[in-house]
């Protein structure tokens, strides 16, 4: 029997320390959180020291009871969650459920940075009692959040539309993604022209050099005629035109890696060249923590942990790859005295930065053994980190300058003298060119003159990786929340991502605006950015959670008093600046469940209603629409006017009466496959709110069979179930079984 119980909060977690600990460990899962605030209440007592009224959170309660069964036949119980306020929160809460089952229990907290053999049995020597702060830092946090989520979101429901929300975090971010959207807008353009030249020495290669300078001034070439002038200049009369160089300079220099992966720098690497957002790259930077399966060496914690703010390694860490430098690149490649990073101010520095556990590992020794989105995250993290270890490549930069007629053209090159971490992170540097030997006086023949007409650009819109970058530069939110902000907006349809970058909504622009107006504290960056300052000092135990809380309402509560009075609504729609072709009225940009719309101003008198798109300057413009012949499929039962094919705003098909509204009669679009449960009924397509199809028993609610695939009448020949769905995987069509129990998987017959 099992004298010591481990909790922590993931199963994979379970298996990976399992590999360490005898018989005497009983390692167990919480499969994260078990308790919460309840979603349907605000749930926090604010004339109580805003004490909150947990909850186990449902679906956890045979979780719990199997840890209170544990906790019962266990004389230690160790609480080991990730090392951070997020986990800090589920010890505690852990902690105070068994309580009682654990009754004369010693209840310890432990943690470690890497799941390896030493660091859990290290952290196992030296175990600890619950940190009040941390738990406390995160209380704060998660109360803030539902007092700013839960007071401010009906506001936007009665003035906007139902189901939006407002959080304290997200809406400052969607303010940066909102700003940049209208500095877009208002820029201007300005023009300015290029010139290149094509230059040849006495030896080869042929090089690019780009004007530096006119007359020993900053070029200013504004128009056609001055670029056309200065052409004219350089080109001069004569037959042969030659180049002098003025300067040749050659200097070597020793170039440093970047230190190894912070989550900000993660995130913004991931995303720039793996195409990962955000939430993807936590996601598998956890399971790769966690633990992976390798074969034979079963799982493998591969990574240390993934959410921190600092760049510092340990001493272990720091040896382990010195040695492996040192064995497969020789001493040449380590630097003479080991390399230390500053972590940037303000960072928490609690956990060492993201490396891989064991440098051995090499990520092409694993590639056989993981997913490749695994695989190519891995890889990284670990060349990042060993490269921050390795001595600096060492480059020769070479400047030429060379002129004629009074103009001065650039051109700059590079060359590796020694790879240094070269060898883990191959790069060129983008703006260098392949220069020949050269000397200065020398005769250099022009043998083409580019001008090219330039227009100074905007802003760009953010991506993920700057996205990120921003909010950790402005210090809004914490690195661990950053995934979370970037999903939130996109899920609310705020801003969608087109071409890897943000565009805000007509949505998100519109409770953006509605935001700022009322709540101008709230949504600015710097009042963010102090909270979360407040937030860390209450995890140092500088600060009073209670008084941290009190403070903001103070301030909070009569802003949303005075904003439920004097916000204005939108749900009649925002002027678009067309009319109706049909009746002339101005046409309006409404908001409903599947999105924003035209909709005439003199509904219900004139029933029109358009999709729409915005220009590069954000004006409106129709979409042209086809009236479409509606599939007539019998006779209302009412009436006996056409039973036509509709889709909903959702996006699921129904049948309803042609003479609507005067007949409101209608029905859900029947598959007219039976019903595998009920038999009864026959399957019907439906959509869920966020307009995902599904397919349920039109029996409903005597029967409550659904399921996600478009159903076939075929039995099962694994398990007999009466219906199959249509799968699409990767572009396949696949018949399958619903049954999550089954599995089965065939392709359609070929005549299908």
């Amino acid at each position: 029997m099992a004298k010591n119980l481990i909790i922590v909060e993931s199963p994979a977690k379970v298996k990976t320390i399992r590999k360490f600990l005898g018989e005497t460990y009983d390692v167990r899962a919480s499969v994260g959180h078990i308790m919460d605030l309840p979603k349907k209440t605000l749930a926090v007592d604010e004339n109580n020291d805003f004490t909150p009224q947990y909850e186990i959170i449902p679906g956890k309660e045979k979780v719990v009871e199997e840890l209170k069964k544990a906790a019962r036949r266990a004389d230690n119980i160790y609480l080991a969650p990730d090392p951070d306020r997020e986990g800090e929160a589920i010890a505690w809460h852990v902690a105070k459920i068994l309580g009682e089952a654990g009754k004369n229990k010693l209840i310890q907290r432990i943690s470690f940075n890497e799941i390896t053999a030493r660091a859990v049995a290290e952290a196992l020597k030296r175990p600890a009692q619950l940190n009040a702060d941390l738990f406390n830092a995160q209380q704060a946090r998660r109360i803030l959040d539902r007092l700013v989520g839960y007071k401010i979101s009906p506001l936007l429901w009665k003035t906007v539309k139902r189901g939006i929300s407002a959080g304290r975090v997200q809406s400052v971010a969607l303010r940066l993604l909102a700003e940049r959207d209208a500095e877009r807008r208002d820029f201007k353009p300005e023009e300015y022209w290029l010139f290149k030249a094509s230059l040849r020495g006495k030896d080869e290669p042929a090089f690019r050099a780009e004007l530096h300078k006119v007359d020993g001034k900053k070029p200013k070439i504004g128009n056609a005629a001055e670029a056309e002038e200065l052409e004219k200049r350089i080109l001069g009369q004569e037959q042969k035109k030659y180049f002098v160089v003025d300067l040749l300079e050659i200097k070597e220099r020793e170039k440093s890696p970047p230190p190894p992966f912070t989550t900000s720098t993660l995130q913004q690497a991931a995303n720039q060249r793996l195409g990962f957002t955000a939430k993807k790259t936590m996601n598998i930077a956890q399971r790769l923590y966690e633990g992976v399966d390798l074969g034979e060496s079963g799982t493998t914690a591969l990574i240390t942990y993934m959410r921190t703010d600092s760049v510092r390694i340990s001493e272990e860490a720091r040896a382990a790859a010195r040695a492996y430098i040192v064995d497969v690149h020789g001493k040449d490649y380590y630097p003479a005295r080991p390399r230390y990073f500053k972590s940037k101010s303000g960072a928490q520095d609690a956990h060492e930065a993201i490396r891989p556990v064991d440098p051995k590992l090499a990520p092409e020794a694993l590639k056989s053994l993981l997913p490749p989105d695994q695989y190519r995250l891995y890889n990284l993290i670990w060349t990042r980190f060993m490269a921050s270890q390795a001595a600096g490549a060492k480059v020769e930069d070479t400047t030429v300058l060379a002129s004629r007629a009074g103009a001065q053209f650039r051109a700059k090159g590079e060359r590796t003298l020694f790879m240094g971490f070269y060898v883990f992170t191959p790069q060129k540097s983008e703006d260098a060119t392949d220069l020949p030997a050269l000397a200065k006086g020398e005769q250099l023949t022009l043998l083409k003159l580019e001008k090219e007409q330039k227009f100074t650009q905007p802003p760009p819109l953010y991506s993920e990786a700057s996205l990120v970058r921003e909010l950790e530069e402005k210090g809004i939110g914490r690195p661990s929340t950053y995934a979370g902000i970037i999903a939130t907006l996109q899920d609310r349809e705020y801003a969608v991502l087109v071409d890897k970058h943000f565009q805000v909504t007509d949505l998100g622009r519109v409770v953006c605006g509605l935001l700022t107006e009322n709540f101008s504290e709230l949504m600015d960056a710097g009042f963010t950015a102090q909270m979360e300052e407040k937030l860390d000092k209450v995890a140092e135990g500088g600060e009073d959670w209670v008084k941290l809380l009190r403070n903001f309402t103070d301030g909070f509560n009569p802003t949303l008093e005075k904003a439920a009075k004097s916000v204005r609504s939108v749900k009649g729609g925002l002027p678009s600046g067309l009319n109706c072709p049909e009746c002339g009225n101005p046409v309006f940009v409404r908001f409903g469940k599947a999105g924003p719309f035209l909709a005439c101003s003199a509904y219900p008198a004139c029933k029109f209603t358009s999709n729409f798109t915005r220009d590069e300057k954000g004006e409106v413009q129709m979409v042209a629409q086809e009236r479409q012949k509606q599939e007539v499929v019998g006779k209302c039962p009412d009436c006996g006017g056409d039973m036509v094919v509709k889709t909903s705003r959702t996006g699921s098909r129904f049948i309803a009466c042609s003479n609507y509204p005067s007949c409101r009669h209608a029905e859900p679009f029947s598959t007219g496959v039976p019903c595998p449960v009920c038999q009864a009924g026959r399957l019907a397509e439906k959509s869920s709110r966020r307009g995902k199809i599904f397919y349920s028993c039109d029996q409903y609610p005597k029967c409550d069979f659904a399921m996600w695939d478009p159903p076939r009448a075929e039995v099962c020949p694994q398990c007999g179930f009466k219906v199959l769905g249509v799968k699409k995987s990767r572009g396949r069509t696949l018949l399958a079984c619903p049954q999550k129990s089954c599995g089965f998987k065939k392709s359609p017959d070929a005549d299908e």
